[in-house]
């Protein structure tokens, strides 16, 4: 089974196959982890998104990675144009993007909290929801060897790694 690992970091700096993005579903990178990843990344990576967009809100699609250490980035749809989310939503875009690194035959992904930023979600309940989903697929998918979560702050990562010892 793949491992599970929580670290305090900028997502934008992980060396992994795929980062995930926490994306609206028209994947217009804004700001928070979308912006970073604009800036860093390149202008290769919106002009990518612009060809695919529009995706189902709780979606994934690719795209390049551009300038980042990772090879792909992972575009999951926790919300549609008016910001809001809700539990379901990000369930569903997590599992949506860890079937996609599947089906990219990729072994690491890194995300970060989906929805917590411009979507205004609950750390807390993100955590649960994430870690939970994120087990119950390694348990049952043999691909993917780690899924990365990557939180920019010290309290999320804290939150994040409370719900991981939860699961034991």
């Amino acid at each position: 089974m793949g491992k599970i690992n929580i670290v305090q970091g900028d997502i934008t700096e992980q060396k992994v196959d795929a980062i995930v993005n926490a994306a609206n579903n028209h994947l217009l990178l804004g700001t928070g982890v979308a912006g970073a990843i604009r800036i860093k990344g390149g202008p290769a990576i919106q002009e990518e998104c612009n060809q695919k967009a529009p995706i189902p809100i709780g979606g994934a699609v690719e795209t390049t990675a551009g300038n980042l250490k990772a090879k792909f980035v992972i575009h999951a749809a926790t919300m549609g144009m008016d910001f809001k989310t809700s539990p379901k939503i990000i369930a569903k875009a997590t599992m949506s993007s860890l079937k996609k690194a599947e089906e990219l035959n990729l072994k690491t992904i890194a995300f970060p909290a989906l929805g917590t930023g411009m979507g205004g979600f609950p750390v807390e309940e993100c955590a649960k929801i994430m870690v939970y989903g994120a087990n119950k697929f390694l348990a049952e998918n043999k691909s993917i060897e780690e899924v990365r979560f990557v939180l920019f702050d010290q309290k999320s990562c804290e939150v994040f790694k409370k719900e991981f010892e939860n699961l034991k």
